[in-house]
């Protein structure tokens, strides 16, 4: 063990553990996310509507007559709005959810089909980034071991370093993608509440609830960000240490 913190292995062995704490904040995240949800299934909304309901209710008041609301084919929570297909997809729970859990995610999904319909424009660089951003995140991976192939195949080759630094570069339009999907996340919550109260679908005491259910969900992609900016300050530091020791 104690060779890990030798002077050679010290700068290793600290850009592996710099993604701990971002890892244990997307734990912690994620749990929370699941006991906030749990928690607040089981509050029925005074209103009785579902899910679904609650989705064509604000499209309704808000004039959108070109969005489909379809549910999920798992109990899992997949919720998600695709600005493409203008489709919002909802798990189970939420689809048929009376609860302050399900109005307050399909709320949510519904601001994020505001967002379109109003054009919002952080929402239309995230959905142009979006397929940029999957498209270089297949090739990462790839460009990193190859360039750590022919870095040690030619000790320190230009070539190498190009491949190591595209990837980089490549999984540095993930990290943007991250950045730029927290301010859509933020004010679809943001919206989702004030129609929730607008449109009746709930009352001043339940919309704290439902708040409280997106605020914990918000913290997943405050924690994807914080893991992929972890990672990509991983990657650099790596690739800077082997350019001075080659």
């Amino acid at each position: 063990m104690w060779i890990l913190f030798s002077p050679e292995y010290l700068e290793y062995t600290l850009m592996g553990i710099i993604l701990i704490p971002g890892l244990i904040f997307a734990m912690v995240a994620s749990a929370r996310v699941k006991t906030t949800f749990n928690k607040y299934d089981q509050v029925l909304s005074s209103k009785g509507l579902t899910g679904a309901q609650v989705v064509q209710k604000i499209l309704d008041a808000e004039g959108i007559f070109d969005i489909q609301v379809q549910k999920g084919n798992t109990s899992e929570l997949v919720d998600n709005f695709n600005p493409k297909t203008k489709v919002i997809t909802l798990s189970n729970k939420v689809y048929e959810g009376t609860s302050i859990s399900a109005i307050g995610v399909a709320a949510h999904e519904t601001g994020h089909a505001v967002q379109l319909a109003k054009g919002y424009k952080p929402m239309k660089i995230r959905t142009a980034l979006a397929y940029t951003s999957n498209f270089l995140s297949m090739f990462v991976w790839p460009l990193i071991i190859i360039g750590i192939v022919l870095d040690f195949a030619y000790v320190g080759g230009v070539v190498g370093k190009t491949f190591l630094w595209v990837g980089v570069a490549f999984f540095g339009v993930s990290t943007l993608f991250s950045l730029i999907t927290l301010p859509v996340e933020f004010n679809a919550s943001n919206r989702a509440l004030k129609l929730l109260v607008s449109t009746g679908c709930v009352d001043e005491m339940e919309v704290k609830g439902c708040k409280k259910v997106l605020s914990s969900a918000a913290m997943t992609y405050v924690a994807a960000l914080v893991v992929s900016i972890l990672e990509l300050l991983r990657f650099v530091l790596f690739f800077l240490v082997r350019s001075r020791d080659n």
